[in-house]
C-alpha cells in the first residue's frame, strides 16, 4: 500500500502544481489545534492521502488480490467572506473547480498499473481555522504477487579414497 501512496503523491503534485502540500495523512489536520503533537504545519491548499483498508482474497500460491480504499482529502483555507453581497462569491467556484480537477485526475487512474481508482463516496465538511475539507473515498484493485522459489536439493557428493 505504501507504493500506492508514493505514486499518488508524485502523480498529484506533478499534475496539480498549485497544491502546496501533497502528503500521506498521518493526522496533520487533527494536530492543528494540539500543542502536544509533534508534526510540521500543513500549508494549504493541501491533499492528504490515507490508504485506509484493503480486503484481500487469495490467488494461486501465496499471491493475493485486494480491494483497497484510499481516502483523499483536499483541504482549502476559506478566509473569503462568501455571502451574497460580499463580492468574493467566486471563491466558491474556485474551490469547486479545484475539487473537480482533483477528481478528474484520480477517477480511472491506475496508480500501480493494476486496477482503476473509482470514487465510491465523498463528503464535505468544515474544520477549525476556516478550513474546508473535501473528502473522497476511492477503491482500487491491487495485486500482490509472491513468487515461490523452488528449491532443489543439493546433490550429495561422496569422496572415497582408492588404494592403488
Amino acid at each position: 500500500m505504501e507504493s500506492l501512496v508514493y505514486q499518488l503523491i508524485s502523480y498529484i503534485k506533478a499534475k496539480m502544481p498549485a497544491l502546496i502540500t501533497v502528503d500521506e495523512d498521518y493526522g496533520q489536520l487533527e494536530a492543528i489545534d494540539s500543542e502536544d503533537k509533534d508534526t510540521y504545519p500543513v500549508v494549504f491548499p493541501a491533499v492528504l492521502l490515507n490508504p485506509s483498508e484493503t480486503e484481500w482474497s487469495n490467488l494461486e500460491g501465496k499471491s493475493q488480490k485486494g480491494k483497497a480504499i484510499i481516502i483523499v482529502k483536499l483541504i482549502i483555507d476559506c478566509y473569503d467572506d462568501t455571502h451574497s453581497g460580499s463580492g468574493t462569491l467566486d471563491s466558491i467556484r474556485v474551490r469547486a473547480d479545484t475539487i473537480r480537477e482533483l477528481h478528474q485526475l484520480l477517477q480511472c487512474y491506475r496508480p500501480d498499473g493494476d486496477g482503476e481508482m473509482i470514487r465510491e463516496k465523498s463528503r464535505f465538511y468544515t474544520w477549525s481555522h476556516g478550513l474546508k475539507v473535501y473528502e473522497m473515498h476511492y477503491s482500487v484493485s491491487v495485486t500482490e504477487k509472491i513468487m515461490e522459489t523452488v528449491t532443489t536439493p543439493k546433490p550429495k557428493v561422496t569422496i572415497s579414497a582408492r588404494k592403488l
